[in-house]
């Protein structure tokens, strides 16, 4: 047997709705009609059995008059009416201007515009155990109704605390910078983070009938009793790859220019000539200021 406190999802269905405007000229219509028939009955010169057949049809105009009037709604663009009948859901009507039902139901307006939200700034540790600060920008809308106002207390509400949820979970998720650039952080892979916040806000947020269409990372920092050490890291960081490929390439150009004066002849290098050419070009390629060219008179052996 099925448990009873098992929650059950709402699904959005379309509701029997009138146009307000056909009902309007309906109720002018019983308007002018009540009028005439007073205005006639209060010129003649009814008999008893008249004034009696008067008395007790008079009241069926004013009263339909009145659940008339009583049932019109207006419904804006992008804006929604979830029709209720003693408790139990009967429906959305999105057809927006003027509209009507019977009096006795309930018309629960609900904005199906698109919704953007900023996150406040959250300091989440990342998978390095760092702690950052982090925000994100959503937007949302209501693709169900029905949802939305009867399975969760308030949907507003729910799509904030879900966003913080989200958030957190995606700054603890991934690292905050990989120098070597070998692995997917917070820093560089933006399409890809911003991607997987998407879906992972979507599947949070379905209970709600939320959709998200758009959403990424506003604010990506270090946290403040950290950002100078990081920020000294990361120079150091920048300074070892710099000289790493500095390196790289002198000794490249180095070997090609042994290479190449081996092979064109130009002259005859031993092993001690060698290394004092290769220690000469290193200096003047990796060097940060400029080399001061010596001229030795002598041999260089001496």
């Amino acid at each position: 047997m099925a448990d009873s406190r098992t929650h059950s999802a709402s699904r959005e269905t379309g509701a029997w709705a009138a146009n307000g405007y056909a009902m309007l000229i309906l109720l002018i219509v019983l308007l002018v009609l009540t009028a005439a028939r007073v205005l006639g009955f209060a010129g003649s010169d009814p008999g008893a059995s008249e004034v009696l057949w008067f008395l007790s049809t008079i009241f069926i105009g004013p009263v339909l008059i009145v659940l008339i009037a009583s049932g019109f709604y207006m419904i804006q663009p992008n804006q929604a009416a979830a029709i209720g009948l003693f408790g139990a859901y009967r429906g959305t009507d999105r057809n927006h201007g003027l509209r009507w039902v019977w009096p006795w139901m309930t018309k629960t307006k609900i904005s199906v515009r698109a919704n953007n939200v900023v996150s406040e700034k959250l300091k989440v540790n990342d998978l390095r155990g760092n702690p950052i600060e982090i925000a994100a920008n959503v937007v949302w809308r209501v693709s169900d109704t029905a949802q939305a106002l009867f399975d969760v207390d308030d949907y507003k509400a729910f799509v904030f605390v879900q966003i913080e949820s989200a958030v957190r979970s995606i700054g603890s998720r991934y690292p905050y910078d990989d120098i070597e650039h070998q692995e997917v952080t917070l820093r560089s892979h933006h399409d890809q983070i911003n991607a997987e916040l998407r879906t992972e806000l979507n599947a949070r947020l379905v209970l709600a009938g939320i959709t998200v269409d758009e959403c990424g990372l506003t604010h990506l920092a270090y946290a403040p009793e950290i950002a100078g050490a990081m920020l000294r890291r990361q120079q150091a960081e920048a300074v070892i790859s710099a000289r790493k490929k500095l390196v790289e390439g002198a000794v490249s150009m180095v070997e090609m220019a042994l290479t190449q004066l081996s092979e064109k002849n130009v002259v005859e290098l031993d092993d001690e000539r060698r290394a004092a050419m290769v220690s000469n070009l290193m200096v003047v390629l990796c060097g940060e200021r400029d080399a001061q060219p010596v001229v030795n008179a002598g041999s260089l052996y001496q």
